[in-house]
């Protein structure tokens, strides 16, 4: 499966979770904050794409890869506002993330917000190319 395959898979599994026209599911839309999905939206999305580009990803993995190695205190400030460590972190794998407009803004809990459709096509791709080589 191409790239763009998986682009178009990620885009029809978000599509019909969230109850949405395919061509709203835009590359750049974010999953729970422009498509208005919701948490049990993304255990669908995550069910849906591994049906369709058979590959599995979980919620916690998808936490797990924006927070990195960083432990919780590295990540976040005692104020729940993400770190500077933690919002390079972050835009190691969000690059559509502007670092300077988030920074002392962004809580722990808004950071699942900031994934989009690319993000997760590009998760799934990255999963599916790892399996390819298994």
């Amino acid at each position: 499966m191409t790239n763009v395959d998986t682009l178009d898979a990620v885009r029809s599994a978000v599509a019909e979770a969230v109850g949405i026209d395919e061509t709203d599911a835009e590359p750049n839309a974010t999953v729970l904050g422009d498509l208005g999905a919701e948490s049990i939206d993304l255990l669908d999305i995550l069910f849906r794409i591994e049906r369709k580009v058979g590959v599995k990803i979980s919620a916690n993995e998808i936490a797990e890869l924006l927070q990195g190695d960083l432990s919780d205190e590295e990540f976040e400030g005692e104020d729940g506002v993400i770190t500077e460590a933690g919002l390079a972190q972050l835009a190691s794998v969000l690059p559509q993330i502007d670092r300077a407009e988030l920074a002392g803004k962004v809580t722990a809990d808004d950071v699942m917000t900031l994934f989009t459709v690319q993000n997760l096509a590009d998760l799934a791709a990255a999963r599916a190319a790892l399996a390819d080589v298994s």
